[in-house]
């Protein structure tokens, strides 16, 4: 490809004059440097002369006065009508598949399969039962689902009382049932996850860094224990601040599985959930909690997309940080409201839609 979107790239060493490696995310000669300034509309913050009130202009301190922000995209793929796509990940990938669905693409992590199941809230049955809110429990997910010698730790489901059992690789918001009822829970998340290899658009939206760990089964999990847990096991579960070369290593090994077992002409798209944490048990503040976690998974999106040419990475995160409080924030400062979750999933559908779709 044009460039270098590589992790390592041999380059001029001013220093020896010899070549070495560099670890940049992209290196580019001058000629192409330049290039790409002339061709990016969206290259400067501002100008002197410019009116920061026009809103047909390009000026990043322009565009950033608009209620909603609207970044520039360049999708490296478009998808096709007969495509079928995965989305696999916390909020965002469940609003992409209604609107995949509206366009009657075939999304095979909406499965029909989980309308049966029960909800411990007010959301509707079955969603977002295929949530997952870190990169361990994504790649965990994949692992027991495709890798046929990944083997489910039935032991990591605990015993909550006589009657019922937690899955803490489930999505929290499912009532508690018995155990043969959460084992078919399990087989049903399996089963589902295997379509995965048929799909050729993979969707994969980046939540949380920090995790627990089940030390007992000696795995991560997807969600905090229930309260009750600490209480009857309070050693079971060790909680984890994650870095970037843990997610780091997690989404290559994400990569390596589903380039291994996935459609021969895999693409994956891959955005960092805006969501803010909702609590902490590190002993930072929440807000520096949140920034911490948001920004260290943006830089690890960025770098696994310059490291492989079939990785995109969407905006969904600046999308909404970028644009009017007032406009994207429910009265709780952390839910999405619907108006810019419709336009965040506009401007993806606009991006990567082929025109005849």
């Amino acid at each position: 490809m044009s460039g270098a979107y590589l992790r390592e790239r041999s380059v001029p060493d001013s220093s020896n004059d010899c070549h070495s490696l560099s670890r940049s995310t992209y290196v580019a000669v001058a000629t192409e440097a330049v290039k790409n300034y002339h061709g990016n509309y969206a290259r400067t913050w501002y100008e002197d002369e410019a009116d920061p009130d026009d809103s047909s202009g390009n000026y990043a301190f322009q565009r950033l006065r608009q209620t909603l922000f609207t970044p520039k995209i360049d999708p490296q793929f478009k998808l096709q009508r007969d495509d079928k796509v995965y989305a696999i990940g916390s909020c965002f990938a469940r609003g992409l598949e209604s609107s995949l669905i509206s366009r009657q693409i075939a999304v095979e992590s909406a499965a029909a399969e989980f309308a049966r199941l029960q909800p411990a809230n007010r959301e509707p049955s079955g969603l977002g039962f295929i949530n997952k809110y870190n990169t361990f429990a994504i790649l965990n997910e994949l692992r027991w689902a495709l890798d046929p010698n990944a083997v489910f730790p039935v032991e990591s489901i605990a015993q909550v009382t006589e009657a019922t059992w937690f899955d803490p690789h489930a999505n929290p918001s499912l009532k508690l049932a018995g155990f043969e009822e959460t084992l078919a829970r399990r087989s049903l998340m399996q089963t589902v996850t295997k379509r995965i290899m048929n799909c050729r658009v993979v969707i994969l939206t980046l939540g949380l860094a920090e995790v627990w760990r089940d030390i007992q089964a000696d795995v991560y999990i997807n969600c905090t224990p229930i309260p009750s847990l600490f209480k009857t096991q309070p050693d079971r579960y060790v909680f984890h601040v994650t870095g970037f070369a843990e997610n780091w290593a997690n989404l290559e090994a994400i990569h390596a599985l589903l380039s291994r077992y996935g459609h021969p002409d895999l693409h994956i798209v891959v955005t960092v959930s805006p969501v803010p944490l909702m609590n902490t048990f590190s002993k930072m503040d929440i807000v520096l909690a949140n920034t911490y976690a948001k920004s260290l998974l943006r830089a690890v999106a960025q770098e696994w997309t310059a490291a492989h040419d079939n990785v995109d990475y969407f905006p969904s995160y600046e999308i909404v940080q970028n644009s009017d409080r007032s406009t994207v924030w429910e009265p709780d400062l952390r839910h999405v409201k619907g108006a810019v979750a419709h336009h965040i999933m506009e401007l993806f559908l606009r991006a990567y839609l082929d025109d005849a779709v």
